[in-house]
């Protein structure tokens, strides 16, 4: 009993489908090596792609009257649509190359303006800077119109010493000529 397997139906089925499939192709081939059978199967395939031909223009003259969409309609829209689609990207990316760069030119444009308070700043202090050196300036030309002066009555002193150390000294010779005279007089 151990010897023995049991009967699977399904194996039998497999080689009986196995021996027909056999048969079956060299059935076809011995058919189709045929040169009557090659030049029968051209004029059909010739007279299935004329009536597919009929049936295409019929089909696309008809869609037309009833305004339907046919098959190439449908495959140009498909076109259209993914060259839409990739515009679309296109689009997108360089709408995303000017929001970075305008994102830098307004990094920029504010550094210009901080840059732009700093000069107007320091221009604020050089205009104050200005008006104390124009007030300063003005002090300046006072003063040296007053030293002006000061060396005006400096230079009348100077000629009043002179004159009167002129006249000191001729008091001073007057004073020896009476000493003389005097002493002279003395002892006369």
């Amino acid at each position: 009993m151990s010897g023995n397997k049991p009967y699977d139906p399904y194996e039998s089925i497999h080689k009986l489908s196995l021996l027909w499939e056999k048969q079956m192709n060299e059935f076809f081939y011995l058919l189709t090596d045929n040169k009557d059978f090659v030049k029968i199967s051209n004029v059909g395939t010739e007279l299935k792609s004329r009536y597919l031909d009929a049936i295409k223009k019929n089909h696309e003259a008809l869609a037309n009257v009833l305004n339907l969409p046919t098959k190439n309609d449908v495959s140009n829209v498909a076109n259209l649509t993914i060259q839409a689609e990739e515009k679309i990207e296109a689009l997108e990316e360089q709408i995303w190359n000017l929001q970075d760069s305008m994102k830098t030119q307004s990094k920029e444009i504010e550094s210009v303006v901080e840059i732009s308070k700093e000069i107007i700043k320091l221009t604020k202090q050089l205009k104050t800077e200005l008006v104390k050196s124009k007030k300063e300036q003005v002090e300046s030309k006072k003063l040296h119109a007053e030293l002006q002066e000061v060396r005006f009555e400096l230079s009348k002193l100077s000629n009043f010493k002179e004159e009167f150390e002129s006249l000191k000294s001729l008091i001073n010779k007057d004073k020896g000529v009476e000493r003389e005279l005097t002493s002279s007089g003395v002892s006369k």
